[in-house]
């Protein structure tokens, strides 16, 4: 019974978005955690999933592959925009197969875009720096087959969730990634960072509890160079990408996080937009990631808009 309650607490604490007083190296608590995590992101089972059109590879690394899917009739010598979604979980865990909406593939290409998501190598066997590498080269290798896949050059827009936000608000702002790859910010129209929560390193880790603490420093190290150099915003001072849209739920380190970039990216002149919607803890930030797509979800409509008024539409 004494074990039911303290699992029983534990899961209410993640879910109401408290810490979690962890024992280091509770190999126990980190398992009931990903559990838990998986089970929040997981995608509606009563939505259809829709099996990707075409998969590609970005590299030799067993995880750098992604899926496509197209607009219905689309014909590879018409251009359309392309929407690349980086799956979150901690840089750690997580895959375009577990963490993604199940609504965003049929929901992206119904509006005339092309959409992919991506796997990409994961912490520890490869640095969040090599995460965001991944992600520039996802974006070189599918602008090499441009034409073949009837994708607009010029019509990219970066999106991800949670750990996949922080990755994709990097790239848009720290351009050595894009042009380790032979991109540049000219090369992306648009970036849209879901429930990110790291956009400050140094501030995030410094407000982490026990629970929280071993996954940002396994992720980012204890070095504060090396965390400052792995914040967006610290890097969103111009040049950025052309336009942000910030969206996130009430959590108070999101709202935090989120205002700080926004802030920093407006200092320097870059097109952003933030949106905030309700949902509190972990629910919350699995709920804007698992119904984006929902066309009866409020940040749907704003994606939409936005997207709209990226691509001039």
């Amino acid at each position: 019974m004494r074990m039911k309650l303290v699992l029983a607490f534990s899961a209410a604490a993640m879910l109401a978005g408290g810490v979690a007083q962890a024992a280091p190296g509770d190999r126990m608590r980190e398992r009931i955690r990903a559990r838990m995590a998986e089970k929040m992101g997981a995608n509606d089972t009563q939505v259809p999933k829709l099996a990707p059109a075409k998969t590609f590879t970005y590299g030799s690394d067993p995880a750098q592959v992604g899926d496509l899917w197209f607009p219905e009739g689309h014909i590879n010598d018409h251009s359309a925009p392309l929407i690349l979604f980086v799956h979150g979980g901690g840089w750690k865990r997580g895959s375009k197969d577990s963490a993604a909406s199940r609504y965003a593939p049929a929901h992206f290409t119904a509006s005339g875009y092309v959409y992919a998501a991506i796997d990409y190598r994961l912490v520890p066997g490869a640095k969040v720096e090599d995460q965001a590498e991944d992600v520039a080269r996802a974006v070189k290798a599918l602008l090499g087959d441009a034409k073949k896949l009837g994708i607009d050059r010029s019509g990219v827009v970066l999106t991800g969730h949670s750990a996949g936000a922080h990755l994709v608000a990097l790239v848009g702002t720290d351009e050595r990634y894009l042009k380790k790859v032979g991109l540049s910010f000219a090369d992306i129209r648009g970036v849209i960072p879901n429930d990110g929560a790291a956009y400050d390193v140094p501030a995030q880790m410094a407000q982490a509890g026990k629970f929280m603490k071993p996954t940002y420093e396994q992720a980012f190290g204890t070095e504060p160079a090396r965390q400052k150099a792995l914040s967006p915003t610290a890097h969103a001072a111009a040049p950025n990408a052309p336009a942000f849209l910030l969206i996130h739920v009430q959590r108070a380190d999101g709202i935090a996080q989120n205002k700080g970039l926004e802030a920093a990216l407006k200092a320097a002149g870059t097109r952003v937009e933030r949106k905030d919607f309700p949902g509190e803890g972990l629910q919350g930030h699995a709920e804007i990631n698992r119904r984006l797509g929902d066309p009866d979800y409020a940040a749907t409509g704003v994606v939409d808009a936005w997207l709209k008024g990226v691509f001039g539409g």
